[in-house]
């Protein structure tokens, strides 16, 4: 295609496959806002459930925890499990991210923004 050009046309593929890395980078963080992975604290009595961007979408508790008495420990439990699914969210877009950047022949430990 650009014969004659020299590094010209290497340019050219790689601007190319720049521009397809823009396109699934963008589909994969519209992907990681619907994706919801589940925390739990206190054998399942909490549960948070987050999405792969880390955004809070709904909180679960068990009613038995209710006891006037124990305020700091369900607080304790809901901050838990909270941040045992922002946590699990981190790693599943980490996961997504290293899925992608092998399917486009990149080091699946390359650092890119997300």
């Amino acid at each position: 295609m650009f014969k004659g050009l020299g590094g010209l046309g290497d340019m050219a593929k790689m601007m190319k496959q720049a521009q397809e890395m823009q396109g699934k980078m963008a589909q994969m963080q519209e992907e990681m806002a619907n994706l919801t992975v589940t925390g739990e604290s206190g054998a399942g009595l909490v549960k948070a459930v987050c999405t792969c961007k880390g955004d809070l979408k709904s909180l679960d508790i068990d009613p038995s925890i209710f006891n006037g008495d124990d305020k700091e420990v369900v607080e304790d439990l809901i901050l838990a499990a909270i941040k045992d699914a922002q946590a699990k969210a981190t790693q599943r877009a980490q996961d997504e991210m290293a899925k992608l950047t092998e399917s486009m022949g990149l080091p699946k430990d390359i650092k890119l923004p997300f």
